[in-house]
């Protein structure tokens, strides 16, 4: 169902002699000089591929034709043409860009260079880590993105050629179909659409999914071509009666009905779960006028002859996306009680519509519109965020959500439209402004209220930062689970910010987040060192200063300490003797080994609670079995001088329940509302409470809460710990159990 215009051009690969009338058809609007140039680049391109085929079997000259022609099409002028038709010479011949440049000038020889460097997005595949993948796609779209900035040109003739690709894509195999499909869908067509080149786009889009999902693309081909003539009838009534309304008032129009692509009705049905059945816009039509007076009064039209569907207009005249489209689009009740979408522009509007930047090509008077300008702007942004960036990985997924991820817009005090990724935040906003606006934000309004910095901005809402003379990055904005930044564009510029402080600063910090971290967690005896090498560093101060920037966070630092756990316990787990009279190891309840005893019920310490992973100890008390404390519990070291015999070895089973309980202490300034937020907090996260204890001293207006929760893991303990930390008026929060009043806490080493 994809329709690609029959074109004689397309068909076959002129002879020597044909050139002249096959330029002429192709250049009709580029003049005599510029037919020459192209005349001349045919025939370069032809002694080049000399006897190179495609997988079709046709001349590989028949490739860059093509290619040339969609550019054509485009209205691009007879430089972009001809370096369309030379785009592969240098990779494919002997040819350089020098002998470009002599035989066709500067512009054309750039053009075609900057088309070979876009070599972007490959399929690395063999032996390459995944870190070497990251780096080569990091660097290609570098390359990419470059190559768009100097001159927008390279990248609609690479578009043109990867439009080309795809109509020829049915020669492949199916593993490369599926790549290379997978490839424009993620991002070409994107870029496309950024660009503002709906023509390109949807046929980009089309032809992926023929090949992503070919059995949903039958499908839907089939139930369109089923009611195609139905449906074209329908659409020549429509278009009948809105022609002689808008006439009978004296509006100049061209009515057309609009094609509904295979794509988007198959995004809308994925969108929605809903069968072909249940989408009813595939009937649209398109009306074009002369200005935009016309429009809004042929809107009027439409709305008096059918019933308006609420909430399905929208004004993108008004308020222009972020490509620069407008139109004016409504859903109405049509005749036969069919809905009817109705699309109403000017005609300059529809050729930006199709045409993108294309339409808006100004080198010739040069330089480049407005609309044009945006985007080389967007482009550059890009680029300095590459510089920014250390990380390929990162880079690549900052590419991905800048170009293809939901996009929220909102307003700046002085109505700038500013365009974020969906779930933003103020403070996301703040540093897309400026990274000194970010790094001095204290606050924000949304439509005039005070709101957290990490609230989730929503489109039309219009948001104004407030900052301090002297601010600085917290530490806090780069834990992702307090919610502070979501897009990576804004922790790069945090992270950027704490690794140009001092080094021995930078040591400090981290030196005091990672003991407040560990103590509050109740692993002080895991050592500095040996969380270092679990982070691939040979020092500790290496570590430590990794933390200071704020490049190893508290969810890693967990992580880590409970692998060193782990490794602990496994190298402390004592051989097992050949034989024993009875029981042998055995696993008794709560997920406890116990060596050389058996049938023994076992419970876990109410003094110090232990969690997995924890080293514990079993103490075997009168008539109530085994109890299990941590080895640091201040209860065993007294147990080990009166009755060490007691204590026997034990370790955490491989099935290990769900939760364990764990005891918490909490010390904040008495307010309305604590226990309450306390309890929210620990609602949302899905915690468990199993006890709670408050105390409340009216000397310091003090209040110390003690609960005791069910968590999985040491990951979990940190996330609750860090989220409660941040509440209004809480001074501490710590861990309780083996770490408590009146131990010793050893020195970090």
């Amino acid at each position: 169902m994809v329709q690609v215009k029959d074109n004689p051009l397309q068909l076959r690969v002129p002879d020597v002699g044909e050139t002249d009338a096959w330029v002429a058809l192709l250049g009709a609007r580029q003049g005599e000089g510029g037919r020459e140039v192209i005349r001349r680049s045919i025939e370069l391109a032809r002694a080049a591929h000399e006897g190179q085929r495609r997988a079709s079997g046709e001349p590989y000259l028949s490739h860059v034709l093509a290619v040339a022609e969609i550019v054509a099409d485009l209205g691009l002028d007879h430089e972009t043409v001809a370096a369309a038709v030379l785009h592969d010479v240098i990779e494919d011949s002997d040819y350089t860009v020098e002998d470009l440049e002599e035989l066709f000038g500067e512009t054309i020889a750039r053009l075609v260079d900057g088309v070979t460097k876009m070599a972007v997005m490959h399929d690395y595949e063999g032996g390459d880590s995944r870190e070497r993948r990251n780096r080569q796609n990091a660097e290609s779209l570098r390359k990419l993105l470059l190559a768009m900035v100097e001159d927008i040109r390279v990248v609609l003739i690479k578009l043109a050629d990867r439009l080309h690709n795809m109509r020829t894509l049915g020669f492949l195999d199916p593993e490369r179909q599926q790549r290379i499909a997978r490839e424009t869908l993620d991002i070409f067509a994107p870029l496309a659409n950024r660009l503002g080149i709906w023509q390109l786009k949807w046929e980009l889009e089309d032809l992926s999914l023929r090949y992503i999902e070919p059995a949903d693309y039958k499908r839907i081909a089939s139930l369109l071509e089923e009611r195609r003539l139905d449906r074209e009838q329908y659409i020549q009534q429509v278009v009948s009666r809105l022609q002689r309304e808008l006439a009978r008032v004296g509006i100049r129009a061209e009515v057309t009905g609009r094609p509904k692509h295979i794509y988007s009705i198959w995004k809308k049905m994925q969108r929605k779960g809903v069968p072909f059945s249940e989408i009813y816009d595939v009937r649209a039509v398109r009306i074009l006028v002369d200005d935009v007076t016309a429009c809004y009064a042929a809107l009027g039209v439409v709305h008096s002859l059918w019933r308006h569907i609420p909430k399905e207009f929208d004004d993108y005249i008004a308020t222009p996306k972020e490509n620069n489209y407008q139109s004016l689009h409504t859903a109405v009740i049509g005749p036969l009680g069919k809905v009817l979408e109705v699309q109403i522009r000017t005609h300059e509007m529809h050729e930006h519509a199709e045409l993108g930047v294309a339409a808006h090509w100004a080198y010739k008077e040069g330089g480049a519109d407005s609309a044009l300008a945006q985007k080389i702007n967007w482009l550059r942004q890009l680029l300095e965020w590459k510089e920014e960036e250390t990380d390929a990985g990162d880079f690549i997924s900052r590419f991905k959500s800048e170009v293809f991820e939901d996009r929220v817009y909102v307003f700046t005090p002085a109505g700038k439209v500013v365009d974020l990724p969906m779930g933003a935040t103020p403070l996301d906003f703040a540093y897309y402004i400026h990274t000194d606006v970010g790094h001095r934000c204290r606050g924000a309004k949304v439509d005039g209220n005070i709101v957290p910095l990490t609230y989730t901005l929503k489109t039309g809402q219009q948001v104004e930062i407030l900052t301090s003379r002297h601010g600085h990055p917290s530490r806090d904005w780069l834990n992702p689970s307090l919610g502070y930044l979501r897009t990576s564009r804004a922790r790069a510029k945090v992270r950027a910010w704490f690794k140009q402080q001092d080094q021995g600063k930078n040591i400090s910090e981290g030196r005091a987040i990672l003991d407040r971290e560990l103590r509050r967690l109740g692993l002080q005896e895991i050592r500095t060192q040996e969380l270092a090498e679990r982070f691939g560093f040979q020092r500790g101060d290496e570590l430590l200063a990794a933390i200071g920037r704020g490049e190893v966070t508290n969810a890693q630092i967990a992580g880590a300490a409970q692998d060193r756990l782990m490794s602990r316990r496994a190298e402390q787990q004592p051989e097992p003797p050949l034989r024993r009279e009875r029981g042998g190891e055995r696993s008794a309840g709560r997920g406890i080994h116990i060596l050389g005893v058996g049938d023994l019920m076992t419970n876990l310490a109410r003094c110090c609670h232990p969690v997995p992973n924890d080293p514990i100890v079993g103490y075997i008390t009168r008539g109530r079995g085994v109890t299990i404390h941590r080895q640091d519990c201040p209860n065993v070291l007294r147990l080990q001088q009166q009755h060490a015999e007691r204590l026997i070895e034990v370790s955490w089973s491989e099935s290990e329940p769900d939760t364990y309980p764990v005891d918490i202490r909490i010390v904040a300034y008495d307010r309305r509302g604590l226990l309450r937020d306390i309890t929210a907090l620990l609602s949302n996260e899905k915690i468990n409470v199993l006890a709670l204890t408050t105390t409340t001293s009216r000397k310091d207006l003090t209040a110390s809460i003690r609960l005791t929760m069910e968590i999985s893991d040491i990951g979990q303990l940190s996330r609750i710990l860090t989220r409660l930390d941040q509440l209004p008026n809480v001074v501490e929060v710590r861990r309780e159990g083996g770490g408590g009043p009146g131990r010793v806490v050893p020195p970090l080493h």
